[in-house]
């Protein structure tokens, strides 16, 4: 079996510093998470922006470039940029970063979708560390995540062109695998082709051993072999899931974005503790972590020395 790329998410543009205070939130906290986790065993780190003052999800070129400018000083790492951003910012805002600083590689979501985190307001009521937080989360009951079938089409040729990046594709349902292989048909998306099959998100498919299976199985009868694929587990699923999905055969992906929890009742204390649990089961296991320049390989990557930034 090939080793598995292993990818660590280290802050959402949709999560609130309030469930945990260990989110890194200001650009040296960002940097040196990401760095450590790169050192345990991550290939790609996945990235989104928040304002250091307050943690709010932004948008924010020059942060996005002092975070993949503080990682390439220190880790060969492969950065990989969201294009999601967070419920409330435009196509317009959630791209710019991509178009200024090309990385290797960015996030594509392949649908629109109801994107729930306001079911989390009354666990956390009277616990905000800051005001806008709860106001954020309701949002999401009645405020949708875009991703048309024209915004796809748009990263994929001229932000493609523009950049020369790659894209990690988001599949939160079954028919977003779909929606890529029509994108595929018609010779937009070409291999090798990297997808996550995000598991248990509210809005999404459900956090289900048996959905894991359902997504890997049509993958493969959509696009054949030629796929790296891996699992990424919402909230308090995330380990089963990952461990679930490297059982299959795929590819992983943990980090403080997707669950703030190393066990039942144990905040995690730093995304590279995430990354060292899952870098234990993936030894128990007898499966090997590519490095960065093995999954550059694999994924067809234009390397650290053509980025913007």
């Amino acid at each position: 079996m090939s080793k598995l790329i292993l990818t660590c998410a280290v802050t959402g543009g949709s999560h609130t510093p309030t469930m945990n205070i260990d989110i890194p939130v200001t650009v040296d906290e960002m940097v040196d998470q990401s760095v450590a986790a790169a050192g345990a065993g991550a290939a790609v780190i996945h990235i989104h922006a928040r304002d250091p003052e307050d943690g709010r999800p932004t948008a924010d070129v020059g942060l996005f470039r002092e975070y993949c400018q503080g990682i390439k000083e220190r880790s060969d790492a492969i950065v990989s940029i969201t294009t999601g951003g967070a419920t409330g910012q435009t196509i317009e805002e959630r791209l710019a970063p991509i178009r200024q600083l090309k990385p290797e590689l960015a996030t594509c979501n392949l649908g629109t979708m109801n994107y729930g985190l306001f079911q989390m307001v009354p666990k956390y009521e009277g616990r905000w560390k800051y005001d806008w937080e709860e106001e954020f989360l309701l949002s999401t009951k009645s405020e949708p995540f875009v991703s048309s079938f024209a915004d796809i089409e748009y990263m994929l040729t001229e932000l493609a062109d523009e950049t020369g990046c790659r894209f990690e594709f988001e599949a939160y349902d079954v028919g977003h695998l779909y929606t890529l292989a029509h994108f595929a048909d018609i010779g937009l998306v070409k291999p090798p082709i990297f997808m996550q099959f995000v598991v248990g998100t509210f809005g999404g498919i459900g956090p289900d051993v048996e959905n894991v299976v359902t997504m890997k199985t049509v993958a493969h009868r959509l696009f054949g072999d030629d796929i790296e694929w891996g699992v990424l587990g919402g909230g308090r699923f995330q380990f089963d899931l990952v461990t679930a999905g490297i059982l299959l055969g795929g590819n992983a992906r943990v980090g403080l974005e997707d669950g703030l929890y190393l066990r039942k009742g144990r905040l995690a204390e730093s995304n590279e503790e995430q990354v060292q649990k899952i870098v234990r089961i993936i030894d128990e296991l007898s499966r090997e972590v590519a490095t960065p320049a093995e999954a550059r390989e694999r994924l067809a990557l234009k390397g650290l020395e053509n980025v913007g930034y």
